[in-house]
């Protein structure tokens, strides 16, 4: 009963951890760039309500809150103005974009960081090289061991993980891939077998790529460009929701996120990696997009300010975070309600 009850908690309990993770690394950012700059920083918190403990060093309290899914770095003059030379409002444009950006930059490191570790643990780097398909596999008629895959439905190919992404991309079980043969470049429309999952249709990965032996040189490069492929699921996701390819029932909250994390934990460690480097990569790049209430709608703001010398009007600026919170929220809420119904199903 109670070996039940824990193989059921802990992928939950590492889920829940690895976001506060993230939320502690982002404000974190903040934290460590307003010290750089020299603005003082009232509390640095992590987690939400009520405090359970805390202790003040400097100009800073240094809090634990009751409950651990999120944190906050409140600095002086961050939201309002203040006669203190040390607080946020007083500085240069410059130290201000670099304060607010950091949090964004911590996430995107995490991502990288993560991204070397699954490289690192590998035996072999991937390629984008067939080696070789399952028995049967349909697209075996078409494709032959050692084409290199170029591109899949336009989308360029540079590792192995866009080959999943161009797969799982696929709105039918056809795809316009461009691969290399002998040297040379040909344009090829490949038949997959599907699956459906969840009520999706997705294709089915029927063959294997090949590896090559690890160099500190060739982790460093895959670990990079594996990081370049999550960013761009990213822009990508964005792209196709707008596109009407998803749905807002296709997005996940928090709830889902959380669930989708802590079944990855039961897969396997690599899996579990891979969720956590796109999660923490689609943090830092979203909370850059100029969006009200966001990082990126203050890093907007300030360059506006840097560009034409002037702020934009306190009220008008109030106006807006406020109507781009309550949608945020809003939004935030239907998804939310989305994953619980999903759970529950």
């Amino acid at each position: 009963m109670i070996a039940n009850i824990w193989n059921t908690a802990y992928p939950v309990i590492i889920a829940i951890l690895f976001f506060e993770l993230i939320i502690v690394i982002h404000e974190g950012g903040h934290f460590i760039a307003a010290r750089l700059c020299g603005v003082k920083v009232n509390e640095f918190a992590i987690g939400m309500g009520p405090k359970l403990f805390s202790f003040k060093k400097g100009d800073t309290v240094y809090s634990l809150r009751l409950i651990l899914f999120g944190g906050y770095c409140a600095m002086e003059g961050e939201d309002e103005d203040s006669d203190d030379e040390h607080a946020f409002s007083n500085k240069s444009v410059i130290k201000r974009i670099f304060i607010v950006v950091a949090g964004a930059m911590m996430n995107l490191l995490l991502g990288l960081v993560i991204t070397s570790i699954i490289v690192s643990s590998d035996n072999l780097v991937g390629t984008t090289q067939i080696a070789r398909f399952d028995d049967g596999a349909r697209s075996a008629q078409v494709l032959q061991s050692g084409d290199t895959i170029k591109s899949i439905d336009g989308m360029r190919v540079f590792t192995s993980t866009d080959i999943s992404t161009g797969l799982t991309r696929s709105p039918d079980d056809t795809l316009d891939m461009v691969i290399e043969r002998d040297g040379k470049q040909k344009e090829l429309s490949v038949k997959f077998d599907t699956e459906t999952l969840e009520g999706k249709q997705y294709i089915k990965m029927d063959f294997w790529i090949y590896g090559t032996e690890k160099t500190v040189k060739s982790v460093i490069k895959e670990s990079f460009m594996q990081w370049l492929s999550y960013a761009r699921m990213v822009f990508l996701s964005v792209h196709d929701l707008i596109d009407g390819r998803y749905g807002v029932s296709d997005l996940s909250g928090p709830v889902g996120a959380v669930d989708i994390v802590s079944k990855s934990v039961k897969m396997s460690g690599t899996a579990m990696l891979r969720i956590m480097a796109l999660l923490t990569i689609n943090v830092g790049l979203f909370n850059l997009f100029p969006i009200p209430a966001l990082d990126g709608w203050r890093l907007f703001l300030l360059i506006f300010e840097g560009i034409f010398r002037k702020k934009l009007p306190s009220k008008w600026e109030w106006a807006i975070n406020g109507a781009g919170l309550i949608l945020l929220l809003g939004l935030m809420a239907l998804i939310t309600f989305s994953d619980i119904t999903k759970l529950i199903k």
